[in-house]
């Protein structure tokens, strides 16, 4: 999404825990919108999101953060039943995607109350809202919903200060994540590219509370919605079980 912000004219900064990520990542943007102005923070949430979030405050003050994007998740290593994930897998994932987004936001929205305008937009994810169930990554699927509902109740807290608050639910993208959750591996009509999906996302900023962006994602939420719960819980449950057997063979 950091692309198609630049290219509306916004300066950037762009938060990661991978410097060499970062650097490509700026490069890449400059040689495409050289009037960009960018700061690059490297902060990792998995070792200490406190600190890193302090860092982060240290980083951007003096600053007008106009938009965050909440972007930052991390998931299992393979589908794994919920007795067999280790805590510091599961605290892993409360550190990252509970804990770091909501101090990020808190750190950010300060400024937005100030200046009486702002956008946070949180990336959640269909494991809340469009399927009943997440079996095989259960912990990851209950962050989920955290990510939904503080963004829907922090919209109705701070809309009187000018202040857009959304919380977008993408269903598959092609990414990392998405291969090593599903084993998808290229985009598709009904998936995604991370650059087809950050174009409709930015598109959306400023409309609906909740909104699944691209437009294939929301049909695939419609029809979802007309089917049982069962079913989807049976589908569902059977992509764990081949992805986790997939991954067992491979290694």
């Amino acid at each position: 999404m950091a692309f198609k912000l630049a290219e509306k004219g916004l300066n950037l900064v762009l938060v990661g825990r991978n410097i060499s990520k970062l650097d490509q990542v700026s490069r890449e943007i400059l040689s495409e919108n050289p009037n960009t102005q960018m700061k690059k923070l490297v902060v990792d949430f998995s070792r200490n999101v406190v600190a890193g979030v302090r860092e982060m405050e240290l980083a951007i003050k003096g600053l007008e953060i106009g938009v965050l994007i909440n972007n930052v998740g991390v998931t299992y290593p393979e589908a794994m039943y919920f007795h067999e994930v280790e805590e510091k897998v599961w605290m892993n994932l409360v550190n990252v995607n509970l804990r770091g987004t909501t101090l990020v936001t808190r750190a950010v929205i300060k400024g937005m109350i100030k200046r009486r305008k702002g956008a946070i937009v949180s990336i959640g994810s269909a494991a809340s809202v469009v399927v009943p169930s997440h079996p095989l990554y259960a912990i990851y699927a209950a962050t989920k919903p955290y990510i939904d509902q503080m963004s829907r109740s922090l919209y109705v807290e701070y809309k009187r200060y000018g202040i857009d608050i959304q919380c977008q639910v993408p269903l598959y993208v092609s990414t990392k994540m998405t291969e090593n959750v599903a084993g998808i591996k290229r985009a598709s009509m009904f998936i995604p590219s991370a650059e087809d999906y950050a174009e409709a996302a930015v598109k959306c900023i400023g409309y609906e509370i909740r909104c699944s962006p691209y437009w294939a994602h929301a049909v695939q939420w419609f029809f979802a919605s007309l089917l049982p719960d069962f079913v989807l819980d049976s589908w569902r449950y059977s992509v764990g079980i081949r992805r986790r057997s997939s991954l067992r063979k491979s290694a």
